[in-house]
């Protein structure tokens, strides 16, 4: 289990850094939906598995599908439909490729393999245990995140409002 938590976090550094240094916003994302779904690979791997199943659900999944909209959503034009073209050449693919399989080749490699004596994930949390850790000690810190989250939501409508933008001069 040791081997797999490096080379998730080998992945997820390798990808991270890629993430900063792209040019191109869309292949940004490529990669860090990469580097979330390599953290969801670490927490599978250090035996968290409620935790690794929520980064994918949460993150790769609904946050990414947003950022995707967004990118989207902002519609440059044709020319930038055609510089897209030109940058989405098969070599683009080939980094992300590389990183993924060896995402999948460790996950199949965990998923087979016989159960070790490594130090690495014994102990398996599971979603009771998170829930408790939660609504437990951390419960204030918990309420505060939701209230900011809150009060984001209501100030971004309040923001978008059409209304709002016709009212000013």
């Amino acid at each position: 289990m040791e081997f797999a938590f490096y080379l998730a976090a080998g992945v997820a550094v390798a990808s991270t850094f890629r993430v900063i240094t792209a040019s191109n916003p869309v292949h940004a994302l490529l990669y860090l939906i990469l580097s979330l779904l390599a953290v969801a690979m670490t927490f599978f791997a250090l035996g968290a598995p409620f935790a690794g199943a929520l980064e994918i659900i949460v993150y790769a999944g609904a946050i990414m599908v947003l950022f995707v909209f967004v990118v989207m959503m902002l519609n440059l034009g044709p020319a930038a439909a055609e510089q897209e073209k030109k940058w989405l050449t098969p070599g683009i693919w080939t980094g992300p490729a590389i990183l993924s399989a060896i995402l999948l080749g460790q996950l199949l490699y965990v998923l087979f393999q016989a159960p070790s004596g490594a130090s690495i994930g014994l102990v398996t949390v599971d979603a009771k245990a998170v829930g408790i850790a939660l609504y437990g000690p951390y419960l204030l810190a918990v309420e505060l995140a939701s209230m900011l989250l809150l009060a984001a939501l209501v100030a971004a409508y309040h923001l978008g409002r059409h209304e709002a933008k016709d009212a000013t001069p």
